[in-house]
């Protein structure tokens, strides 16, 4: 048996328990990772609360979490991409804050020994989401992004993988991450009323794409500044596809190998950091999805199983 962390309703992570599970066994083409540690995303808790459930649906009782870093101590039929003993990062298929857990080799790579087993666990869902949706901006060098969120979970990628590819990068936070932000090369504002003004202050001609993680209604401010919605795109505001921005919706895994090449050559050249908020043992995910939820974060949190 292992141990892993199951909801038999959803609700608040009060319904969380850590139950004894019969062991994962590697079918065709899968490996089973033991896990070291599972990365924390907002999507965690919204699975949780349900607010996720119409476009995805937990058989209950279920887990959560899908970034993952482990190392393989089981191999499928037909995998020759990894062998037992392998040191691995992705995305996994079953859920993640677990002390054991299944994934597809297409959607994992290898753990550099230099890369922290924290830091590893939190590449996958947001830094391939931010490196697939500035492929979708086409941002280039030279350019001039905007990020909303930019101490967020995507935005933290974000903003260093504009960075690394020669963009200019402005970046709305709160005052307490400001400081952070310019150690990544980011121009930081505040939020709020008067984002414009801001904005134009130190880029009088506006910018040429915007990203939206925030969702607090800055749509059509970027709008305006980026001289039409072309090329505006958003990860949360759906209400305001009908105003012509681009909309995208993360998939675990989807692209992955590529960009966590990318992330983590950045990673190893010491031209991307990944502050870690705080680690959390099986017992205490409960807490650390309380933390989340908060939003009142400069990093990510990390459960760490073994």
């Amino acid at each position: 048996m292992s141990l892993a962390v199951q909801f038999t309703e959803y609700g608040t992570p009060d319904v969380l328990r850590i139950v004894d599970v019969p062991p994962l066994t590697a079918g065709p083409g899968q490996v089973r990772l033991a896990v070291r540690a599972a990365g924390v995303n907002p999507i965690d808790w919204k699975i949780l609360h349900g607010s996720m459930r119409q476009v995805m649906p937990v058989d209950l009782p279920g887990g959560l979490g899908s970034d993952v870093a482990g190392v393989v101590d089981q191999v499928g039929e037909g995998v020759t991409a990894f062998s037992v003993g392998d040191e691995v990062l992705g995305a996994s298929i079953t859920p993640s804050y677990a002390q054991s857990a299944l994934a597809d080799p297409a959607a994992l790579v290898a753990k550099p020994a230099s890369v922290p087993w924290e830091v590893a666990a939190t590449l996958a869902g947001t830094g391939i989401t931010a490196w697939e949706v500035l492929n979708k901006l086409k941002i280039s060098t030279g350019e001039t992004l905007l990020v909303h969120a930019a101490a967020g979970g995507v935005g933290t990628f974000a903003v260093q993988l504009a960075v690394a590819r020669g963009a200019r990068v402005i970046g709305t936070a709160s005052e307490r991450n400001h400081e952070q932000l310019r150690s990544f090369g980011v121009e930081p504002v505040t939020y709020g009323e008067g984002l414009v003004d801001r904005v134009r202050a130190i880029s009088p001609h506006g910018v040429d794409a915007v990203l939206d993680a925030s969702g607090r209604g800055e749509i059509p401010d970027s709008i305006e500044l980026a001289g039409g919605p072309t090329r505006v795109l958003s990860l949360v505001a759906f209400g305001a596809a009908d105003t012509g921005i681009q909309m995208h919706m993360a998939e675990p895994g989807a692209g992955g190998p590529e960009a966590l090449g990318d992330i983590l050559a950045l990673i190893e050249a010491g031209r991307l950091q990944m502050p870690i908020a705080g680690t959390y043992p099986l017992d205490e995910v409960a807490a650390a999805l309380a933390v989340s939820q908060s939003g009142h974060l400069s990093g990510k949190l990390v459960v760490l199983p073994a």
